[in-house]
């Protein structure tokens, strides 16, 4: 179980990566010290929603793509775990190669899933009643 901490600290990171930034340049652009930003990373700090706020900015990254990219991260291992715990293992399947990984969008036979993605900002209609 991956813990919320731990998922927000691995969204962050690739964010930052992503732009090839520096800890040092984040950290001093976010006003938070290098070491409490990399416990953050690395998820061993909770960090408040003021300071997720202002590495989000640093990073110009909207808060709300942090999260939604962590919900999404959650998700994902959840359904990993429940599909896990309803298989049982057997030994032939253990040898069989590996399957490719489900979609969020795949049916489990006998079992009824509906899936409704998060909104984004590029995605949202805005419409106007007169």
């Amino acid at each position: 179980m991956t813990l919320l901490r731990e998922a927000i600290g691995d969204s962050l990171r690739r964010a930052r990566i992503a732009q090839s930034r520096t800890l040092r340049e984040v950290s001093t652009s976010a006003r938070v010290s290098l070491g409490y930003l990399s416990e953050v990373e690395r998820g061993r700090k909770e960090a408040s929603s003021e300071l997720l706020a202002a590495i989000c900015q640093a990073l110009d990254v909207p808060l709300s793509e942090v999260l939604s990219d962590v919900s999404i991260t959650m998700a994902e291992q959840d359904f990993a775990a429940g599909r896990a715990q309803r298989e049982p293992a057997l030994p032939e399947r253990a040898a069989a190669p590996a399957a490719p990984a489900p979609s969020a969008f795949a049916r489990i036979p006998g079992e009824t899933r509906i899936v409704i993605p998060a909104p984004t900002a590029d995605k949202l209609v805005l419409v106007q009643a007169n």
